[in-house]
């Protein structure tokens, strides 16, 4: 007759682990009231000693914060939960930290541009204002800025989706190393580069002193086309080979498959590209100030004749030119210009869900 003896469990077992992480926790608003504590706190003690000031107020409160943290989750949850909480702390700061920038930017040209910034600035032009008088507007550069990227689409997103198409679906071996090389190139290059190809290819054609909206569009297209190969390719990268083999199990040629099956289900994806490639270039102003020209004042709606005035270059403009009034319609521009991005931003989402394919 053999007699059994309960044995502890091993320290790698189930149950020991079970025993070694079961431990306490904090309450769940903890963090949060930890934070707006150690923020009141930490306020507190710089308004006592005078030198209170957002910068240092913030990062004072991200260190007490997340001193105290850690070391009321080591006593209470343990080390595995601590070492979580510090990095998560870490995380929260860095984005917070990256995210300053911007707040403040934003901040900045919103309260230096909100004073001339009204309904009268956005229809009405430069033209007969003096640069210290008291008037005028933006809308000749709102429609340049319009034309001259309007143009530059038309001519970057055929090139680049289809470049892109054959890259994906057709090129093999040593050309598509090339291509790909070339398109890198590209991606990297100086704006001001750019403006000063056009600059020469325009010489060349129409000789010198020939500035229109067209020089500049062409100049924005030059910048567009890596951009949205870029994006373009990896979007058709991103849609399930399985969906091509079945088109052509089906009997369908190659490049039907790919106008019916594989461009509608990039199409989201294509669009959102399209749209940060025109954000990404609507705002560039050293390639413009060579080829479309720094100095019109009225309305131009032909980009073939004559100088096209446009939103960063108007900027540059009135910022080289100095005094108040001109410093606050440049702020007021620059306000413009980053509520037409924003709105970009905006329609390629909603384009992006508009062109979604369907789960259901």
């Amino acid at each position: 007759m053999s007699m059994t003896t309960t044995q502890p469990p091993a320290p790698g077992s189930e149950a020991g682990s079970r025993t070694e992480l079961s431990t306490g926790a904090l309450p769940r608003r903890f963090p949060l009231l930890l934070l707006a504590g150690s923020a009141l706190v930490v306020a507190g003690v710089l308004a006592a000693f005078s030198s209170f000031g957002p910068v240092a107020w913030a990062l004072l409160t991200a260190v007490a914060y997340t001193v105290i943290i850690v070391t009321a989750s080591v006593r209470v949850e343990g080390g595995r939960k601590a070492k979580d909480r510090l990095v998560t702390a870490i995380v929260y700061g860095c984005f917070l930290l990256a995210m300053a920038p911007l707040v403040s930017l934003l901040y900045t040209v919103a309260d230096k541009g909100l004073d001339r910034f009204s309904p009268y600035f956005l229809t009405v032009s430069m033209n007969g204002v003096l640069p210290s008088m008291d008037a005028g507007g933006v809308y000749h550069a709102i429609v340049g800025t319009l034309a001259i990227t309007g143009m530059a689409t038309l001519m970057a997103v055929p090139i680049g989706v289809l470049t892109a198409v054959y890259l994906v679906e057709y090129a093999q071996g040593r050309l598509k190393k090339v291509i790909t090389f070339f398109v890198d190139v590209m991606t990297g290059i100086p704006s001001i580069v750019a403006g000063l190809f056009v600059v020469a290819l325009w010489m060349m054609l129409f000789g010198p002193g020939k500035t229109n909206g067209a020089a500049g569009a062409i100049s924005l297209a030059v910048l567009m086309i890596p951009v949205v190969v870029r994006s373009s390719e990896e979007m058709l990268r991103l849609v399930p080979q399985d969906l091509r083999e079945a088109s052509y199990a089906l009997g369908v040629p190659k490049w039907r498959t790919i106008v019916k099956v594989v461009l509608p289900t990039s199409a989201a994806g294509l669009t959102t590209g399209i749209m940060l490639a025109i954000a990404r270039v609507i705002g560039e102003t050293a390639p413009l100030v060579l080829t479309a020209g720094s100095s019109a004042v009225s309305i131009n709606w032909n980009l073939f004749d004559g100088q096209m005035m446009n939103l960063p270059v108007f900027i540059f403009s009135q910022f080289r030119m100095g005094g108040a009034v001109n410093y606050e319609r440049a702020w007021a521009a620059a306000l413009t210009l980053v509520l037409v991005v924003m709105l970009l931003f905006f329609l390629a989402r909603v384009i992006g869900r508009l062109f979604a394919p369907k789960t259901r």
